[in-house]
This record gives C-alpha cells, sequence and structure tokens, in this order.
C-alpha cells in the first residue's frame, strides 16, 4: 500500500472522528479558532519550522541554537503577535461575561504581575518582556474560552479540533514519514516525535489529549441518555489507543505515568458514592501526588523508579539539578522571568562536566525552573495559585462532578509533571489546561444530557447562585426527572 493511500485513509479517519462527535446544536464564536490556533502550534512545531518542512528550509533557516531561546523566530514572532492582539480584541468586546471571572484570577494576575515585575531585574530585560507576553497570551487564549457564549461547548470543541488533528498525525509521521515523525538523539538512537519537535513534547500532547478524550469516553459511559452515545464512545476510543499506542512508543514515561495516575483520579473521582464524599477524594488528590513524590525522591533504593524502566539519577535529571543550583542569581527573586537560560549563563552550563549538558534548556523540574527564574517570592505565588486554584477546581466538582473531574486531573498531572519536567512555563499545553481549569471549567462541559446539565451562567470559582439560578436549576431538574 503506497503512502499517498495510507495518508488518504488517514484523512478519511480524522474527517470521521469529527463526524462520529459533531455538536450540531453548539454556536460558539468563530473567535474560538484563535486558541484553536493558539494551542495547535503549541502542541507540534512552530510555524518556522512548518514553513521549512514545506521547502521554504533557505528562508527560515535555523540559527546556533544557543540563541534560539534567546533571539526566536521572527516569523513565529509575528504569528503568535496576530493572534494575541485579535485575542485581546475579542476579549475587549466581552467586557461584560469577563468582569466576573477577575474574582477567579486573581491569584493568576497577581502571578503574572510579579513575573512583569522581575523583567526589570532580568539581564536580558527585552527577552523577558517578550515571554512575558507569550505568558500573558496562554491567560488571554483560556479567557476566549470562558467568554464564549456556549463556554461548555467552546471547551469541548477546543480538545476536540486539537486532538482530533495531532493526535492521528503523530501516528501517521511516525509510522509512513519518519523523516517528519522522527529524530535521532545525541547517541544516535532513534526518537519518535509525531508532530512535535521532540519526544517528551509528544509525551505531552498524548498526556493533555488523552485525558481530554477519556473525560468524554467516562461522560458516555456513565450517561446513556447522552445524544450520539456511541459515535462518541467510538470517537473517543479510538483517539485514547491512539494516544496509549504513542506513549508505549515515544518511551515518554513522565507524560505515561502522569496520565496514568490523572486518568485513576478522573476515574474514582467519577463514581457517585465518591462525588458525595468530599474527604475521600481530597485523600485520593493527596495520595497520588504523595505517592510520585516519594517514589521520585524519597525511596531510598530507587526501586519504584526502575519498576518504571527509569535509572535512580532519573535519567540524568539529578546531576543536572546539582550543575545548576549553584548558577542560581538572587534566592529571594531569581533572574528574572524566563532569563535564567541565556546568555553566557547557558554557555557555562553546557560546558560542564565536559559538555555533558549541552543543549538543555530548562531545569527539568518545574518548580527548581521557577525558583531559578522568580526566586522564592516567584515560588511562593505558585504555591498559593496552586492552593487556590485546587480549591477553586474541588468546588467546581461539588457543584458537578462530571465537568469537575476533569480539572482533578489536569491538577494532578501538573503537579505530579513538574516532579521532573518544567511545565510551569509560558505556552506549555498542560499549563494552558491547568490555567482553564484553575478559572473555570465550563459547568457541564462534558455531557449533552439535560439531566447532567447545571443550568444557569457558568458560575466562577469561589461564587456562589444566586437565588433565581438555584430556582431556575431546580425547575430544570424536576422537569427533567
Amino acid at each position: 500500500m503506497t503512502t499517498q493511500i495510507i495518508t488518504s485513509v488517514f484523512v478519511a479517519g480524522i474527517v470521521g472522528l469529527f463526524a462520529l462527535d459533531r455538536d450540531t446544536g453548539a454556536r460558539t464564536s468563530k473567535a474560538l479558532w484563535i486558541p484553536v490556533a493558539w494551542l495547535l502550534i503549541n502542541c507540534s512545531r512552530p510555524v518556522s519550522m512548518w514553513l521549512g518542512v514545506l521547502g521554504f528550509g533557505g528562508a527560515f533557516s535555523a540559527i546556533d541554537p544557543s540563541q534560539v531561546y534567546l533571539d526566536g523566530s521572527p516569523v513565529d514572532r509575528d504569528v503568535f503577535t496576530f493572534l494575541l492582539v485579535f485575542g485581546l480584541i475579542v476579549l475587549a468586546r466581552r467586557g461584560q461575561r469577563l468582569s466576573p471571572l477577575f474574582r477567579t484570577i486573581r491569584p493568576i494576575l497577581l502571578f503574572f504581575s510579579y513575573c512583569a515585575f522581575s523583567v526589570l531585574w532580568s539581564a536580558y530585560s527585552f527577552v523577558a518582556f517578550k515571554h512575558w507576553t507569550k505568558g500573558i497570551g496562554d491567560v488571554v487564549m483560556v479567557l476566549l474560552v470562558l467568554t464564549d457564549s456556549e463556554p461548555a461547548a467552546a471547551l469541548r470543541r477546543l480538545i476536540r479540533r486539537a486532538s482530533f488533528l495531532l493526535i492521528p498525525l503523530s501516528v501517521l509521521f511516525i509510522r509512513y514519514y519518519p523523516n517528519l515523525g522522527r529524530t535521532y538523539s545525541i547517541g544516535g538512537s532513534v526518537e519518535y516525535t509525531g508532530v512535535t519537535p521532540q519526544k517528551n513534547a509528544l509525551g505531552i500532547i498524548c498526556l493533555v489529549f488523552g485525558l481530554g478524550s477519556l473525560w468524554r469516553f467516562l461522560a458516555a459511559c456513565r450517561d446513556r441518555k447522552v445524544p450520539r452515545r456511541t459515535h462518541l464512545l467510538m470517537a473517543h476510543g479510538v483517539i485514547l489507543a491512539m494516544v496509549l499506542w504513542l506513549l508505549h512508543t515515544s518511551d515518554s514515561m513522565t507524560a505515561f505515568s502522569c496520565f496514568l495516575m490523572g486518568g485513576v483520579v478522573m476515574v474514582l473521582a467519577n463514581r457517585p458514592m465518591l462525588s458525595r464524599k468530599p474527604s475521600i477524594v481530597h485523600f485520593l488528590v493527596a495520595a497520588t501526588v504523595c505517592f510520585s513524590l516519594f517514589a521520585l525522591f524519597f525511596d531510598p533504593g530507587g526501586g519504584l523508579v526502575k519498576d518504571l524502566g527509569r535509572n535512580p539519577t532519573l535519567t540524568g535529571r539529578t546531576a543536572i539539578w546539582k550543575a545548576i543550583i549553584p548558577l542560581a542569581g538572587n534566592p529571594l527573586i531569581g533572574t528574572g522571568y524566563e532569563s535564567f537560560w541565556l546568555g553566557e549563563r547557558l554557555q557555562e552550563i553546557w560546558s560542564v562536566n565536559g559538555g555533558a549538558f549541552k543543549g538543555i534548556q530548562e531545569a527539568h523540574n518545574g518548580y527548581l525552573e521557577i525558583y531559578l527564574n522568580l526566586g522564592w517570592i516567584g515560588v511562593a505565588l505558585l504555591a498559593a495559585l496552586i492552593l487556590t486554584g485546587y480549591r477553586r477546581i474541588f468546588a467546581t466538582f461539588r457543584r458537578a462532578p462530571v465537568a469537575g473531574s476533569l480539572g482533578l486531573a489536569y491538577f494532578v498531572a501538573q503537579v505530579t509533571y513538574n516532579f521532573t519536567e518544567a511545565g510551569f512555563r509560558m505556552m506549555d499545553p498542560l499549563w494552558i489546561l491547568f490555567l482553564l481549569s484553575v478559572i473555570g471549567v465550563p459547568n457541564a462541559a462534558v455531557s449533552e444530557s439535560p439531566a447532567d446539565l447545571d443550568v444557569g451562567p457558568t458560575i466562577p470559582f469561589g461564587a456562589s447562585k444566586p437565588r433565581s439560578a438555584y430556582a431556575l436549576e431546580a425547575r430544570f431538574r424536576k422537569v427533567a426527572s
């Protein structure tokens, strides 16, 4: 069978997935394509890299790797600026819908305000400011989804449009276009990357979209009255199968472990019995995070890590941590937003141990990454964001268990993923979905069955419903029953 025929089959399959999970009753804004485009780019490769694949490599040739993070690409800069500006214009026109969310995003605004302030002491202030604008872009894209006229449908479509494209294309590239879906490590071994530039990036999109499809799959299993239930099970069952194959093929153990832990939390939280016992859900989340923490850092012999096929040094991460901590700047305020891996400091890290760390541009620990860039103040603000975020996610879970289970899964995945990867950073897919969960997973974002809908407008985390909302909800549920 020729590659062209295989490609045609995959294209037909992608069209079939969209047909199986079509939502003809929803009327989302066309502006939803702005966050969709943002997510598609950040979950795959920069636009400049795709242009190179299409034969424009001469115009967008690679530059010195040590300067990529410093200078970036003019093409990528223009694309992100375009999306950010248009996103801000749309939000400005949605002021009435946006204002209720300001209360819920105060910890996020405080964190990013300090990030902006830290630009002042960065050795590369202009570069740090550019990175900060991209970080703000993540928040803008999340708000575009949550201020849509139908935020629940917007969230479903955001995840569906990205996952139905990127996951099948990753399988296609790895299997039939090795020049696009595979790379070679420094040691010469094959790394499977799919639509992304490296295997850990493939792992993270499998984690993000795998949890999203598991969420829709469980919702369809739980409610037999969901419209097109069999079609939903088929579509998201296919995506889940592809995700598991990609995780196995890419050997991204961190992403697989986080997917497993987040998935277990989601499955158990979807049990009706647990939704009525908040203490058990708290224990489940805490136990999952603590187990991961113990296995990685407090298991004396490293037996649990070895059982996952990894060595006790976490594939060299412990050596990286020892090498970079002495190079940290001011312990209180850090080196400035996204400024640690720049210039002479980066060259110094790459020269340690005879160049053993050449090519790395992250600490492989999200909490350490925040400390290096923002100091202990940044760590404290991040901790406040995480704690208040969990409280709000759990409030949504108590109000709408099916929708809230997605937020719990992303919370667990984000907290544990950052033990061995740097995920609290601009344009990281899991960070974007984590921010969305913290601000507010729209009620009824999963089920289209009236019995599962929490009627009325989306209520921000931490806010109580007006009496009219309770009365309307009671009448609606009475009719639905």
